[in-house]
């Protein structure tokens, strides 16, 4: 699994950080949302995907890695 961020859909809510916070942070500045882990690690990747399902604005995007290793956005 990989992640990917749109800080400009962010709203800075903060779900992302309290939900998986060795995943995800809030920028100091202007509380939108900081990527620490594009590859989260098998123990925290239950709480990164459920990071992006609450996300309220949709800015954290879950990409599924495929057999083989290649990496597949899910489908809308």
């Amino acid at each position: 699994m990989e992640l990917g961020i749109d800080r400009e859909r962010c709203q800075s809510a903060g779900m992302c950080a309290l939900t998986a916070p060795e995943v995800f942070d809030q920028d100091a500045e202007d509380g939108r949302v900081l990527l620490l882990r594009t590859r989260p690690s098998p123990g925290q990747d239950t709480a990164a995907r459920q990071a992006a399902d609450i996300c309220p604005s949709g800015a954290i995007t879950v990409i599924e890695e495929r057999e083989g290793g290649s990496s597949a956005a899910p489908e809308s």
